[in-house]
Parts: C-alpha cells; sequence; structure tokens
C-alpha cells in the first residue's frame, strides 16, 4: 500500500472531546433549524425543501422537433417564477423530456387548478422557441410548431408521503444490516459504533440541507445510501486494523492501539477519500444544475464520513470497550470479595483451605505411610 505518511504519531483520542463536541454543536444547528422551520412556520417553510418526488406537483411532458438544451429549458422556466422545477430527459427519445413542477393553483394535490396551471407557465416558457402544434397534428405536420406537450400528470401527496417512508424505511434496514454484519465480523461493541457514525454523518448532511434550504430528492436520498455505504467502508478497515493490532501487541492499552491503528490507515483514508473528494468536487463545480444537490450531498457526506471514522466511531469504541471492561472488573471483584473473606459460623469463624492445599495435605499422608 501507498504511504504519504510515514512514522505518523498523532493522539487523536485525546482530542475526542473536541471532535464530539463539533460534532454535537453541528446536529443540534441542523435539528434546530428543522424544528423551527416546521413548528414556527406553519404555513410556510418545512423543515426540509422537499422536491417534486415527496411533496407533489405536475409532470408535463414535451415532445420538440429540435431539443433545446437544458440548461435553456430551465431558464425560460425560471422566467416565468418556475424555480424548482426539474428538466429530466427520457433516455430512450431524445426528443422528450420530462419536467417536474411544483404545485401550483390552489386546491388539493390532484385537482385540475393545479395541473393546469403548471400546464400554463410551461407552455408560456416554452413559446420563446416557437409556437406550440396545435390540436393533434404531429410536429412533422406543422412547419412553423416547435413543441408539443404530449401528457401531464398530478404527483399528489400521497404518493409522496409513500416515496418518503420508503426512503426513511431503506436507510434504516441498511443501518440495521449493517450493524448485524459488523456485530458478526467483530463485535456488536464495533457495530454500534459504527451505526453511530453513520447516523452522525447522514444527520449532519440533513442539517445543512435544513439550514440552507436546499431541495430534497430522491437523487439526495440515494446520495445518502452512498454515503452510508462509503462511511461504514472506511470505518471497517479502521476497525480491522484495531484487530488485527490487538492480537500482535496484547500488552498495549487499548487507547495506544486504537492510536496507532488510525496512523497506520491514515494513508489509506487520504488516498480513498481525497480522490472521492475530488470527484464529487467536480460534479458540483460542473454538473449543473440536475446534479447540484446529489453532488452537495455526496461532498458534506464523504468530509464528514472520514471525519467520523476517526473522531466518532473509534472514540465510541473505546470508550465503550472500556466500559464494558471496567463493569467485568467490578463483578469480578464482587464475587471474589466473599470468597476471600471466608464463611462465618456462629460466634467463631472457620478458615477454609484451599482445594489444592488439601490435595497436598493428602499426597504427605500417602508417602510416608
Amino acid at each position: 500500500m501507498i504511504q504519504i505518511f510515514k512514522d505518523v504519531r498523532i493522539d487523536w483520542l485525546a482530542n475526542r472531546r473536541w471532535f464530539i463536541t463539533v460534532s454535537i454543536l453541528l446536529m443540534v444547528a441542523g435539528l434546530g433549524s428543522a424544528v423551527f422551520r416546521q413548528w414556527k412556520h406553519p404555513g410556510g417553510t418545512q423543515a426540509f425543501n422537499l422536491g417534486v418526488d415527496f411533496k407533489g406537483g405536475t409532470v408535463v411532458t414535451i415532445r420538440f422537433k429540435q431539443r433545446p438544451p437544458d440548461d435553456a429549458i430551465r431558464a425560460t422556466l425560471i422566467n416565468q417564477g418556475i424555480k424548482d422545477a426539474i428538466v429530466q430527459p427520457v433516455t430512450d427519445k431524445a426528443d422528450t423530456v420530462l419536467i417536474k413542477l411544483p404545485l401550483e393553483g390552489q386546491g388539493g394535490a390532484e385537482s385540475q387548478a393545479q395541473v393546469d396551471a403548471g400546464r400554463t407557465k410551461v407552455r408560456n416558457g416554452l413559446n420563446t422557441f416557437g409556437p406550440e402544434a396545435q390540436g393533434q397534428n404531429e410536429l412533422s405536420g406543422d412547419p412553423n410548431a416547435a413543441y408539443k406537450i404530449i401528457g401531464t400528470d398530478a404527483v399528489g401527496a400521497v404518493a409522496g408521503a409513500q416515496l418518503r417512508n420508503k426512503a426513511i424505511a431503506v436507510t434504516l434496514a441498511a443501518l440495521v444490516g449493517i450493524l448485524m454484519y459488523i456485530a458478526f465480523r467483530f463485535e456488536w461493541t464495533y457495530g454500534a459504533a459504527a451505526v453511530i457514525a453513520v447516523f452522525h454523518d447522514v444527520l449532519v448532511t440533513l442539517g445543512f440541507f435544513s439550514i440552507f434550504q436546499w431541495e430534497v430528492s430522491l437523487t439526495v436520498i440515494a446520495a445518502l445510501l452512498t454515503l452510508v455505504g462509503f462511511s461504514v467502508n472506511d470505518t471497517i478497515v479502521v476497525f480491522d486494523r484495531i484487530r488485527e493490532n490487538r492480537r500482535l501487541h496484547r500488552r498495549d492499552s487499548l487507547y495506544k492501539v486504537t492510536n496507532d491503528s488510525i496512523n497506520q490507515t491514515l494513508s489509506r483514508t487520504v488516498i480513498t477519500s481525497g480522490l472521492v473528494f475530488l470527484s464529487v468536487l467536480a460534479m458540483v463545480l460542473f454538473g449543473g444544475e440536475v446534479l447540484r444537490w446529489f453532488s452537495m450531498a455526496l461532498l458534506i457526506g464523504i468530509t464528514f464520513g472520514t471525519y467520523s471514522s476517526i473522531a466518532i466511531a473509534s472514540p465510541i469504541m473505546v470508550w465503550w470497550e472500556q466500559r464494558i471492561e471496567a463493569a467485568n472488573r467490578a463483578a469480578g471483584a464482587m464475587i471474589a470479595r466473599p470468597l476471600a473473606g471466608g464463611s462465618r459460623t456462629g460466634s467463631g469463624t472457620t478458615r477454609r483451605e484451599p482445594l489444592s492445599a488439601g490435595v497436598g495435605k493428602q499426597s504427605r499422608r500417602a508417602g510416608r505411610a
């Protein structure tokens, strides 16, 4: 393995209180933002800026004669006051796109007024490219037409709630599976520490999305699931080195073994996380509007996922192991104390000799005989 850091001797655990304090502050800030937005503004901004997939909206399907760039389509929609529109190409039809809009108009999530309001805004924006084909005429039969709206569908709030619940269920199921796997391969304390670190990464990332009101869509959920796997992988590498060093250096304390293991895997952590960070940073800068929030979730998650493997998971594991060892020593002392004090009968005391002493006396008598 390439070693860019050699003979590293950083005492990571010495600063564990600072690390955990920073993490707690970040999570409290995100939670405070979510609670403030949800309860102080019940009729306005929600805890998270949920996308069309979660809170419902209108999906308009358009076929172009000569399809303009997605950024140009998005710019015309912004001019119509639609800032959260999603322009999604159809992979098997190069001339067709799906435009997902937030709820428009008045009434329920599936009311015709909302569908018509969204369709009208889309039509007004697309008219900058040319008029729409009228009636049932195809684009090829109308030389002046630039596009045609071939379908308009409504995504209700019920469907959005189902998607949100399924996303939460999938994330929790992944965490449970991770806990079971690490507990099987290592110890349950290792698995619990890894899951706590993953929770930390997800909560911090969601905190940023709540504070800055970035849009949460299904692609962001996919980024969070990717983050879960990435963070756990980095944590397992550190834990595996800790397990190896505990076997090789049995006389060293767990504190020293953990610090040495983190320092030994530091080069691998920096190389792996650094390359992924640069790739995601390129998506943030040059990926465009479609990949922006997906890549932002990955960027924040990878940064704090690498941080948590060193500063959260390992200290929690060490703390937990030390508490278990202290409890075991206390239990052993409680059992040994009555045996050391002997047994009391009436007003006198009788001293019980060890079994080995009795065996020795019997052997000496047998020898004299």
